[in-house]
């Protein structure tokens, strides 16, 4: 049995214990007490319903990865040309401390993360108008 099916069949379980669930709390009389341990339920459920999806993603992802070495040398060219924008980001990045309204003070690090992680979405939002405007013009070229 391939993780596909075990993952579709867990989906298949935590939706019909969902679906239990949902039911029998429409006919519940609403009060704090039982309030409290519904939406504990729902949230476990949602939490295991989560968990499956992430490592299932992340498993046919690695999986893909390693099975197609192509893939796998485009995606870490991708990674290593995002990592090179954040040190870019990192280099530019200012980091004075900040005094708040209310009288507490953001760290020069702190700072400078903030200040990287707006350079970063600065980088990248300017590339990709350059992109979309590039792919435009040679479209209007033709």
């Amino acid at each position: 049995m391939n993780v596909y099916k075990i993952s579709k069949i867990l989906v298949i379980v935590i939706g019909i214990i969902a679906s239990i669930l949902f039911v029998s709390t429409l006919g519940m009389e609403v009060s704090m007490e039982n309030n409290s341990y519904i939406v504990d339920y729902f949230i476990y459920i949602s939490y295991l319903a989560m968990a499956i999806a992430f490592f299932s993603v992340v498993y046919f992802v690695f999986k893909n990865l390693i099975t197609h070495k192509e893939q796998l040398r485009r995606a870490l060219i991708s990674v290593g040309l995002f990592a090179a924008v954040v040190l870019v980001a990192f280099i530019l990045a200012d980091s004075t401390e900040v005094k708040l309204k209310d009288g507490g003070v953001i760290s020069s690090f702190s700072s400078k993360l903030i200040s990287t992680s707006l350079n970063t979405f600065y980088i990248l939002a300017f590339i990709s108008v350059a992109v979309l405007g590039w792919t435009g013009f040679s479209k209007f070229k033709k």
